[in-house]
């Protein structure tokens, strides 16, 4: 267990100093709350004093580069990454369930030694809240990383006095988000590593065993195989004119950003990757369990369904999807079921639908989102494996190939120089 040393106030207004030992910082504020405490400083005993004077000032300097203003906050909003959000919302949330209100907590939080862009958001947070303004325009105004869906939750929170729970959740939202994205990005780290080595082998192949190979089968005035002489020439032309292809591959994005840049293309462009046979499957199905993970989410944080559907449809970034998203909002919205406007959409499968209607009829849209949520993860992850399945052996066949073809020609060039000097 680690020592925490701790400040904080007692039932009368009184400061109280003291050392406690606990598994980690939040079962520390858990145990000063069931005390009658409310701490406003938390650090690890065994945390390293920040250097003072000059050469504090110095270590402070090497940061990220933000300007500071009042109070060391910086002037500007704070870029976080995935995992700084996720480690925000459940510390913030930890807190706030011990019984801390938002200023204290987030006083606490400001005080870690670690000099990071979580530190600089919090300072800029309390700052904020402590000036008046609502924890959910402070956060749109702290850090555009929390993005529009994890403020509306945060106001929502506010509105209903529910802001630990709704952290809490938020938190376990993110980091399902986080492991679907893991997930997808996982099973392409072999293939991609497969395709990298094979492309290297056959540059190193082509720009320097084989004309290592054909200046001596020259030596011997041997003849040249002829598909030995057809790499050399499509050697000599790669290092002769490489900047062609670079001109051609740089025109290639260049061409395709500008021509995606027109929404209908655009739209075109995003309900094509749904059809492709192997990601197509891949991208439905994640977009099944992002959708109803959301939207469970926030109807069981108590907004309307419309507000869910919206929000929903915000964090869509496929312009096909979220044009999908648009028709069932349109639907709902004069009166009809989630299931029936998902019926009349035509995209959603009849079990998705299917198990939303149970829900309407039982009362609980919730727990039916939930379920369908976690049913088309398990989907998900099964396309997952088996487009893992199904790519990896493909590309190792096609760099095997490649391989082999130029194993074959240096072969026979060997064979060639061989013969030519038994001649």
């Amino acid at each position: 267990m680690a020592v925490f040393r701790y400040s904080a106030v007692k039932g009368d207004g009184s400061v109280l100093n003291g050392e406690l030992e606990a598994n980690d910082r939040s079962e520390a504020v858990q145990r000063l709350g069931r005390q009658g405490l409310q701490p406003v400083k938390i650090e690890s005993a065994d945390a390293v004093p920040v250097a003072k004077g000059a050469a504090g000032l110095k270590a402070m300097g090497k940061g990220k580069g933000k300007e500071a203003g009042k109070n060391g906050a910086p002037l500007g909003p704070v870029k976080l990454k995935r995992g700084q959000v996720v480690m925000f919302t459940e510390e913030l949330s930890d807190l706030l369930a011990a019984g801390l209100q938002l200023e204290p907590a987030l006083k606490v939080m400001e005080s870690r030694e670690e000099l990071s862009a979580l530190k600089d958001v919090t300072i800029l947070l309390r700052q904020q809240v402590r000036d008046g303004a609502s924890f959910s325009r402070s956060l749109r105004s702290s850090s555009p990383s929390f993005g529009e869906l994890y403020c509306n939750m945060a106001a929502a929170g506010e509105i209903s006095g529910a802001l630990p729970t709704i952290l809490k959740r938020q938190a376990e939202y993110l980091n399902t988000l986080q492991d679907l994205q893991n997930k997808v990005i996982f099973a392409m780290i072999y293939p991609a590593f497969l395709v990298a080595s094979g492309v290297g082998v056959t540059v190193l192949f082509v720009t320097f065993l084989i004309p290592q190979l054909m200046s001596l089968l020259e030596s011997t005035q041997s003849g040249v195989p002829p598909a030995a002489q057809a790499m050399i020439t499509a050697s000599d032309f790669v290092k002769s004119y490489w900047w062609i292809f670079v001109i051609l591959i740089v025109l290639g994005v260049t061409t395709v950003r500008i021509l995606i840049r027109d929404p209908k293309r655009k739209l075109k462009w995003h309900e094509l990757q749904l059809s492709f046979p192997l990601t197509g499957k891949v991208l439905r199905s994640r977009f099944f369990v992002q959708s109803t993970e959301t939207l469970a989410n926030l109807v069981g944080n108590g907004l309307p369904l419309l507000k869910g559907l919206e929000l929903t449809r915000d964090t869509t970034l496929n312009l096909y999807l979220r044009e999908k998203m648009t028709r069932l909002i349109g639907i709902v919205g004069e009166g009809g079921s989630l299931s029936r406007g998902m019926k009349r959409v035509g995209f959603f499968p009849p079990l998705l639908i299917d198990m939303i209607a149970v829900g309407e009829q039982t009362g609980d849209l919730e727990v039916a989102l939930q379920r369908a949520a976690t049913r088309y993860d398990k989907e998900l992850s099964k396309s997952i494996e088996r487009m893992s399945a199904m790519v990896q052996p493909l590309i190792v066949v096609i760099m095997a190939s490649i391989v082999g073809v130029m194993a074959y020609m240096m072969i026979s060039i060997i064979f060639e120089t061989i013969s030519g000097l038994g001649r």
